[in-house]
């Protein structure tokens, strides 16, 4: 009996290849449906992973929130496709609804991975090659900085070509009130923060040039605010002047600020104005590197 079995087997097989051989189409085998569902399946997972991270980089460009209309709207999914994908990322808490008035914000979470991401160490890496070719392009020292209490500190920063460079080592801690650096950390304050620090802090006098009234410090810093940009007149070191621009990380918030020093007889206003754009630049560059969308 299986030796029969086997013949008939041969038997059909051949019938098989003497079909094709004569031309005829010999149906190919098909393979089972599950073959195909690995696939599937990872292409609907790519699918939603890509809808999601376009999810919560809508939110995180929201400042002030974002209803389920305009965030399907900005993402070009349905209503219902985005509903079900926020619904889970609330359930993991990488996003929040308000419940007065149903908006979506950044969740805990993110906050907590980019500050585990963008550690001390981590910002000057990438703060460091921006700030060289700053340099390169200026001629003049370029300092990143972040705030630190009542002041700033500078994290990273890099020597220029031209004669008579400034020598100042990392870690610094600077004031906030007389060097720029510290004015674009003031300019972010909101109005009650920055109405604790004019009450809280001494504005000390470091050279003649310093800024010690809060009135004109405040105005001060209200043009920063306007113009986006930050001066030093020989206000910390009477023989320097530094411009100075905001850094912002991945929700869009001024976390840092990125500027340029160099001696007064080289740089006057004009020529710290004059390179402005070079600096606009590298701050929008560093600002690219820690999330930042604008």
């Amino acid at each position: 009996m299986n030796v029969r079995t086997q013949s008939g087997a041969k038997s059909r097989g051949k019938g098989v290849a003497e079909s094709a051989s004569n031309g005829e189409a010999a149906a190919a085998p098909q393979p089972p449906a599950a073959i195909e569902a690995p696939d599937d399946k990872r292409a609907g997972g790519v699918q939603s992973l890509a809808r999601a991270f376009s999810i919560l980089e809508e939110v995180a460009r929201s400042r002030d929130g974002i209803n389920l209309a305009e965030l399907s709207r900005k993402v070009g999914l349905h209503n219902s496709t985005t509903f079900h994908l926020v619904k889970t990322m609330v359930s993991l808490g990488y996003i929040r609804q308000i419940k007065d008035d149903k908006r979506y914000r950044i969740g805990r979470p993110l906050f907590a991975l980019a500050a585990n991401a963008l550690d001390e160490i981590e910002m000057v890496s990438l703060a460091t090659p921006v700030l060289e070719d700053l340099s390169r392009e200026t001629g003049e020292s370029g300092h990143f900085a972040v705030p630190m209490g009542d002041s700033v500190v500078v994290i990273a920063r890099t020597a220029g070509t031209g004669a008579f460079q400034l020598t100042e080592r990392v870690g610094v801690v600077r004031p906030a009130h007389c060097t720029a650096l510290g004015k674009v950390i003031l300019a972010a304050l909101k109005p009650e923060l920055l109405d604790g620090f004019l009450k809280r802090v001494e504005l000390a006098p470091v050279t003649q040039n310093s800024i010690t009234d809060a009135a004109a410090l405040r105005k001060n810093i209200e043009d920063v605010r306007q113009s986006g940009i930050a001066f030093d007149d020989g206000e910390f070191n009477p023989e320097v002047r530094c411009i100075a621009v905001p850094v912002k990380d991945f929700t869009g918030q001024i976390m840092g600020a990125v500027g340029i020093s160099g001696p007064i007889w080289r740089l006057n206003i004009q020529a710290l104005q004059g390179r402005a754009r070079a600096v606009q630049a590298a701050a929008r560059r560093l600002s690219a590197e820690f999330g930042c969308r604008d």
